[in-house]
């Protein structure tokens, strides 16, 4: 039987396999709003087979957008939009949704990827981004403005209001975003946060905005919807954040009730140096979940059905998530079902493609034709 169609649980959310389609962002929205994009978007990925689909990065307050065209989960209106588009994806597809909360900090106010993804200066549409201290992404931006108390402990409770409209409209789990040289990875990474204060210096210190906004988010939903946490697990860069540091953070998030942590990396650092290739994150997935225990999600240039099974097979990952390559191949989950001999659960109105010779992919389905 394959490893990669077997069934897991992340808490009290039962899954059907072990594929992740993670979160990507889409820069579709209006004024943080999902609008028709998003439900064709997620409606098509919905009907993939996989086990969970992740919302792209949402953001908890329109300054924590990446763009001006970023989804986000902060007032009435962004709420009742993604609700609408999630009721027309649940009447056709029961799979779970997930969603990713996140603030973009000083990589907020940024252009779309396809119009050059560089910071927009305030005269030009854009706002000042916010950090934990005012040292800039690029060295030829000018500098973000460094989080106060005040600051820090509104965006908590942004968080946390995001995280009561999750559950509000039914979203079966929350991933919170501390990966990608975003908000709280910046928290997390010495190259980006030089306070002074209770927030700053030592690894502990670092970790306890992050941690905080964690425990925000766990307290504000019921106990049976998993909360679960990406990260860079190295910055790729020497004296940066790295392995061990992700281990000791991963351990305090277990003993807060996180119920995954999804292993990426990089982002904070224009010096970082990634040695790309293919499962180029597994190990770091690996030694996590074999130091802390956690439920792990490997994620990054996983693209063949046969490296997915071996990863879980191998017991290196409990998931595999997939990002572009399923924007490259919405059907990938039929495929590694196809090349590995399961089965795969897809809607009725589907069975019919069902090719020759793999008469059992879709299960007992039986079709009949006037």
């Amino acid at each position: 039987m394959s490893q990669l169609f077997s069934p897991y649980s992340l808490g009290d959310l039962a899954l059907k396999n072990r594929i992740v389609i993670a979160p990507m962002c889409q820069y579709s929205a209006e004024d943080g709003a999902a609008n028709d994009w998003h439900l064709m978007h997620l409606g098509q990925l919905a009907m993939s087979g996989a086990a969970l689909l992740m919302i792209e990065a949402t953001a908890v307050e329109a300054e924590g957008r990446i763009t001006p065209a970023d989804l986000g989960l902060w007032s009435d209106a962004t709420e009742a939009a993604l609700d609408r588009v999630l009721r027309a994806v649940r009447r056709h597809a029961p799979m779970p949704l997930a969603i990713q909360l996140s603030h973009a900090g000083r990589k907020a106010s940024s252009r779309a990827p396809w119009d050059g993804g560089q910071l927009i200066p305030v005269g030009e549409g854009g706002w000042m981004p916010l950090a934990p201290s005012a040292l800039p992404q690029l060295p030829d931006e000018p500098p973000p403005a460094a989080l106060d108390t005040a600051g820090l402990q509104r965006i908590v409770a942004r968080f946390a209001a995001a995280a009561q409209r999750a559950h509000r409209i039914g979203i079966d789990a929350i991933e919170v975003h501390a990966a990608h040289g975003y908000l709280l990875h910046e928290f997390l990474s010495p190259l980006s946060n030089v306070r002074t204060d209770d927030f700053g210096g030592s690894a502990e210190n670092r970790m306890r905005f992050p941690l905080a906004v964690f425990d925000a988010v766990r307290a504000v939903v019921p106990p049976q919807m998993p909360v679960g946490v990406r990260i860079s697990a190295t910055d790729w860069v020497e004296g940066g954040w790295d392995l061990a540091q992700s281990i000791a953070f991963g351990h305090a998030l277990k003993a807060r009730g996180c119920a995954w942590i999804h292993v990426s990396s990089g982002g904070v650092s224009p010096s970082q140096q990634i040695p790309l290739g293919p499962g180029y994150q597994v190990h770091l997935a690996e030694s996590i979940r074999r130091e802390t225990g956690l439920p792990t999600i490997a994620v990054g240039l996983i693209t063949e059905p046969e490296q997915a099974e071996e990863i879980i097979a191998g017991g290196r990952a409990d998931l595999v998530a997939l990002a572009r390559g399923m924007l490259f191949d919405p059907r990938w989950p039929w495929r590694a079902a196809v090349a590995l001999g399961a089965q795969v659960e897809v809607p009725k109105q589907y069975w019919r493609s069902q090719p020759r010779g793999f008469t059992t992919l879709f299960g007992d389905v039986k079709i009949g034709q006037r």
